[in-house]
Formats: C-alpha cells, structure tokens, sequence
C-alpha cells in the first residue's frame, strides 16, 4: 500500500519557499489590502506569473493535504487538522517537536493502521456479499422454471430459441445485460447499441456452461455463484464474492451462416 503522507522534496521545497516568501513579503497596509480586494473581486492580488504559480503550488498541497486528512477518516482515524498546521507552522519555524525517526515512525504506524483497517473491512464485506448472494440464489431456485446445474449454475428460460446449439470453443454474438443481486448494473450490451461477440471458452465460468445450454433466439436469466464469476477479486463495479445476475440473448454463432440473428 502506498504511504498517505510521505511528504515529497517538492511539497518540502514548497514549504520552505512558503515559509521564506512569509518571512519576505511586505507588510500591506489593510486599507491598501481593501483596494485591492475591492479592484479584483479577490483577496489575494496576483502582479506576476510566479505569485500565481506560487499561490497554485499552496492551494495544490493543500488539495493533497484535505485528502491525506480526510482519508483515515473512512476508517475511524481522526487526524486533527490543527495539528497539522501546527506541525507545518513548526516546521517553518524550525522547531518541529518530533525528530524524523518519530515522524517516519508515526506515518509508518498509521498506514499500517489503515492498511489493517480497511482489510478487515474487505473481509467482513465479501463475507456480507457470500451470505446475500447465497440469500438470493436459495429464493431464486424457488421460482418456477428455474433449473440448478451441478456447478451450481442457476438459469431461466425466457425465451427458447430453435437454431443450433453452441460449444465452448465457439464463438458467440449475444446481448446481455449483466447486474448485481441489488439490481445495480454494470455492463450492457444493450446500453452500448450492438451485441457483444466472443469466444465462449475466454469468458467467466458461469457464461462458459451457460451459454451452451441456450439455442440460437434464445433469452435466458443466469444468477451465477462468484465461484463461477469473479470470486473474491474485488473491482469498483462488482464486489469480491458476487453473485452475479446475467440477462442473454444467444443471436449467433459465428461462422454459421445459416442462422439469422434476432
């Protein structure tokens, strides 16, 4: 995992280049301050590039520093924002109160504490998602209809086609449309206005067995246990454990010419 505060030579060079233009700057008088913000709309008056690129360069670190704060924050870690700016302050002063064996101990201490917390986090969800999809397939069984292969595999009839019957080493052209047991979406051929085409021995299990059992104009529904989809893989769209719920329309095996697509 990589560190939320390992502080670059840039943020450090950006620090001490706040600091010395501080210590620099000089004093505005707060009447001449006002005609400035009252000429520009804006509180802080840019003469050059550099005071701009300057200004970007603290609004920049102080974008990376909100996102290093608010992080731990998911995971129940307060990271308190007056001590960070307490440590920036020291520091500018030279006076910062840890010593950079602390420093890297305390950092090191807390990734290792979100690291911990975030993978307990993953365990009990993809314990969550076991337990629902298993929930689901148990009532899904139960509707009229439905058949379970031995793998575990779950389908139903929607429409049963009448052309010819795949193997696994073909390649198909479907439609589908595939969501979690919740309903979210997160593929569509349908969505993206043509069918899908591959061969049917390079997609997850579940499509591999299921696929086969369809004829050409067929429409199935297949709820596909994760040890047949993704298993624990977890990605942004389907979560580790999934059990996945599958609308297909088989329209053609390629290399067929004799058979239409629907």
């Amino acid at each position: 995992m990589k560190s939320l505060f390992k502080v670059s030579l840039l943020a450090a060079t950006v620090m001490l280049a706040v600091g010395c233009q501080k210590e620099e700057e000089p004093k505005v008088e707060p009447a001449a301050q006002e005609q400035v913000q009252a000429e520009t709309g804006k509180a802080v008056h840019f003469k050059t590039e550099d005071d701009k690129a300057a200004y970007a360069i603290g609004v920049s670190f102080a974008n990376y520093l909100s996102t290093s704060i608010e992080k731990p924050a998911e995971f129940g870690i307060e990271l308190k924002k007056e001590l960070v700016l307490k440590g920036i302050e020291q520091a500018f002063a030279g006076k910062a109160e840890l010593s950079e064996e602390e420093i890297r101990a305390a950092l090191e201490g807390l990734d290792k504490r979100v690291a911990e917390t975030m993978q307990q986090q993953a365990v009990e969800k993809a314990a969550a998602a076991m337990k629902a999809g298993d929930d689901f397939r148990a009532e899904f069984a139960k509707q009229e209809g439905v058949t379970a292969t031995e793998s575990g595999l779950l389908y139903q009839v929607e429409t049963e086609g009448t052309g010819e019957q795949p193997k696994d080493t073909d390649t198909v052209q479907v439609h589908y449309k595939g969501t979690l047991i919740d309903g979210t979406q997160f593929d569509s051929s349908y969505d993206r206005g043509e069918p899908a085409t591959f061969p049917l021995n390079r997609v997850i299990p579940g499509w591999t067995e299921g696929v086969q059992l369809m004829k050409v104009g067929s429409k199935y529904k297949f709820v596909i246990p994760p040890e047949l989809a993704y298993g624990e893989q977890d990605t942004p769209t389907i979560p580790a454990n999934s059990t996945l719920v599958f609308e297909v329309e088989l329209l053609k095996i390629e290399g067929d010419d004799t058979q239409a697509t629907q």
